[in-house]
Protein backbone atom coordinates (compact mmCIF):
# COMPACT_ATOMS: atom_id res chain seq x y z
CA UNK A 1 0.00 0.00 0.00
CA UNK A 2 1.59 2.94 -0.98
CA UNK A 3 0.75 6.73 0.20
CA UNK A 4 1.16 9.60 -1.57
CA UNK A 5 2.40 12.86 -0.07
CA UNK A 6 0.27 15.79 -0.20
CA UNK A 7 1.24 19.05 1.09
CA UNK A 8 -1.91 20.10 3.18
CA UNK A 9 -4.46 17.36 2.22
CA UNK A 10 -5.84 14.35 3.69
CA UNK A 11 -1.96 12.02 4.12
CA UNK A 12 -0.16 10.39 6.76
CA UNK A 13 1.30 13.57 8.39
CA UNK A 14 0.20 14.14 11.70
CA UNK A 15 -1.02 17.83 12.86
CA UNK A 16 1.73 18.43 14.59
CA UNK A 17 4.07 17.84 11.61
CA UNK A 18 1.71 20.15 9.25
CA UNK A 19 1.54 23.11 11.77
CA UNK A 20 5.86 22.72 11.90
CA UNK A 21 5.99 22.58 8.09
CA UNK A 22 3.40 25.72 7.98
CA UNK A 23 5.72 27.32 10.63
CA UNK A 24 8.79 26.28 8.36
CA UNK A 25 7.55 27.80 5.27
CA UNK A 26 6.36 30.89 6.67
CA UNK A 27 9.80 31.60 8.49
CA UNK A 28 11.07 31.03 4.75
CA UNK A 29 8.62 33.41 3.30
CA UNK A 30 9.56 36.27 6.03
CA UNK A 31 13.23 35.99 5.19
CA UNK A 32 12.93 36.68 2.09
CA UNK A 33 10.90 39.84 2.64
CA UNK A 34 12.90 40.93 5.25
CA UNK A 35 15.62 41.60 3.02
CA UNK A 36 17.46 45.11 2.46
CA UNK A 37 15.56 47.06 5.17
CA UNK A 38 17.86 45.00 7.44
CA UNK A 39 21.13 46.05 5.96
CA UNK A 40 23.24 49.31 7.01
CA UNK A 41 22.24 50.67 3.82
CA UNK A 42 19.33 50.61 3.44
CA UNK A 43 18.77 51.68 7.20
CA UNK A 44 20.99 54.92 6.74
CA UNK A 45 18.78 55.75 3.53
CA UNK A 46 15.38 55.05 4.92
CA UNK A 47 16.57 57.58 7.64
CA UNK A 48 17.05 60.18 4.53
CA UNK A 49 13.27 60.03 3.98
CA UNK A 50 10.20 61.01 5.22
CA UNK A 51 7.19 59.05 6.09
CA UNK A 52 4.41 60.46 3.40
CA UNK A 53 1.44 59.73 5.80
CA UNK A 54 1.79 62.80 7.26
CA UNK A 55 2.71 61.39 10.47
CA UNK A 56 5.98 63.69 10.39
CA UNK A 57 8.83 60.62 10.87
CA UNK A 58 11.46 59.33 9.38
CA UNK A 59 10.32 56.40 7.20
CA UNK A 60 11.78 53.42 9.40
CA UNK A 61 11.15 55.07 12.56
CA UNK A 62 6.27 55.57 11.34
CA UNK A 63 4.68 54.06 13.89
CA UNK A 64 1.28 55.57 12.78
CA UNK A 65 -1.59 53.19 13.52
CA UNK A 66 -2.94 52.02 9.69
CA UNK A 67 -0.32 53.93 8.23
CA UNK A 68 -0.76 53.11 4.22
CA UNK A 69 2.18 54.42 2.79
CA UNK A 70 5.01 53.41 4.94
CA UNK A 71 4.66 49.51 3.94
CA UNK A 72 4.99 50.47 0.87
CA UNK A 73 7.74 53.02 0.83
CA UNK A 74 9.79 50.43 2.29
CA UNK A 75 9.21 47.37 0.00
CA UNK A 76 10.09 50.40 -2.82
CA UNK A 77 13.37 50.93 -0.75
CA UNK A 78 14.28 47.08 -0.61
CA UNK A 79 14.03 46.72 -4.59
CA UNK A 80 16.03 49.87 -4.98
CA UNK A 81 18.20 48.23 -2.66
CA UNK A 82 18.37 44.65 -3.91
CA UNK A 83 18.81 46.55 -6.77
CA UNK A 84 22.41 47.96 -5.88
CA UNK A 85 21.29 51.70 -7.23
CA UNK A 86 22.96 54.26 -5.83
CA UNK A 87 21.69 56.31 -2.92
CA UNK A 88 21.32 59.21 -5.30
CA UNK A 89 19.41 57.45 -7.66
CA UNK A 90 17.51 55.84 -4.56
CA UNK A 91 16.46 58.68 -3.15
CA UNK A 92 15.94 60.50 -6.30
CA UNK A 93 13.40 58.14 -7.65
CA UNK A 94 11.62 58.93 -4.09
CA UNK A 95 11.33 62.20 -4.74
CA UNK A 96 10.08 61.93 -8.42
CA UNK A 97 7.44 60.09 -6.84
CA UNK A 98 6.52 61.89 -3.82
CA UNK A 99 8.18 65.31 -4.05
CA UNK A 100 10.65 66.93 -2.14
CA UNK A 101 8.65 66.37 1.18
CA UNK A 102 10.20 63.00 1.40
CA UNK A 103 13.35 63.99 2.33
CA UNK A 104 13.83 64.60 5.67
CA UNK A 105 16.36 67.40 5.05
CA UNK A 106 16.04 70.03 2.64
CA UNK A 107 17.92 70.21 -0.46
CA UNK A 108 21.52 72.38 -0.29
CA UNK A 109 21.39 74.30 -3.16
CA UNK A 110 18.79 76.82 -4.74
CA UNK A 111 16.03 78.80 -2.97
CA UNK A 112 16.40 75.64 -0.35
CA UNK A 113 19.03 77.35 1.01
CA UNK A 114 16.57 79.81 3.17
CA UNK A 115 15.42 76.46 4.75
CA UNK A 116 18.97 76.37 6.30
CA UNK A 117 19.84 79.96 7.02
CA UNK A 118 16.67 81.41 7.97
CA UNK A 119 16.09 79.57 11.42
CA UNK A 120 19.33 80.60 12.17
CA UNK A 121 19.54 84.61 10.92
CA UNK A 122 15.93 85.22 11.56
CA UNK A 123 16.60 84.49 15.85
CA UNK A 124 19.72 86.24 15.82
CA UNK A 125 18.13 89.25 13.58
CA UNK A 126 15.42 90.00 16.53
CA UNK A 127 18.23 89.77 18.88
CA UNK A 128 19.82 92.88 17.61
CA UNK A 129 16.67 94.70 17.16
CA UNK A 130 15.88 94.00 20.64
CA UNK A 131 19.45 94.74 21.79
CA UNK A 132 19.01 98.15 20.08
CA UNK A 133 15.58 99.08 21.11
CA UNK A 134 16.38 98.79 24.97
CA UNK A 135 19.37 100.64 24.18
CA UNK A 136 17.85 103.40 22.79
CA UNK A 137 15.22 103.36 25.34
CA UNK A 138 17.91 103.81 28.10
CA UNK A 139 19.85 106.12 26.26
CA UNK A 140 16.14 108.45 26.47
CA UNK A 141 16.00 107.52 30.14
CA UNK A 142 19.26 109.25 30.62
CA UNK A 143 18.98 112.65 29.28
CA UNK A 144 15.13 113.19 29.71
CA UNK A 145 14.53 115.53 32.76
CA UNK A 146 13.54 114.31 36.22
CA UNK A 147 10.47 116.64 36.22
CA UNK A 148 8.36 118.93 34.34
CA UNK A 149 10.20 122.18 33.10
CA UNK A 150 10.93 124.52 35.71
CA UNK A 151 12.13 128.22 35.09
CA UNK A 152 15.32 129.63 36.92
CA UNK A 153 13.04 132.14 38.99
CA UNK A 154 10.57 129.92 40.22
CA UNK A 155 13.27 127.58 41.90
CA UNK A 156 14.50 130.59 43.06
CA UNK A 157 11.50 131.69 44.66
CA UNK A 158 10.78 128.40 46.30
CA UNK A 159 14.18 128.34 47.31
CA UNK A 160 13.84 131.50 48.98
CA UNK A 161 10.38 130.61 50.52
CA UNK A 162 11.39 127.68 52.21
CA UNK A 163 14.20 129.29 53.98
CA UNK A 164 11.96 132.00 55.07
CA UNK A 165 9.86 129.50 56.24
CA UNK A 166 12.69 127.36 58.18
CA UNK A 167 13.66 130.61 59.90
CA UNK A 168 10.57 130.99 61.54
Amino acid sequence: MTRSFHLFGRTSLSVGARILLALAMAGLFLAGSAGAQETPRAKALGQKLMCVCGCNQILTACNHVGCQYSHKMLQELDQLVARNDSDDLILQAFVQEYGLTVLAEPPTKGFDWAAWIVPIVVPLIAIFLVWQVVRRWRLRAQLAPAGPGVSPELLARAQHESDKDSDD
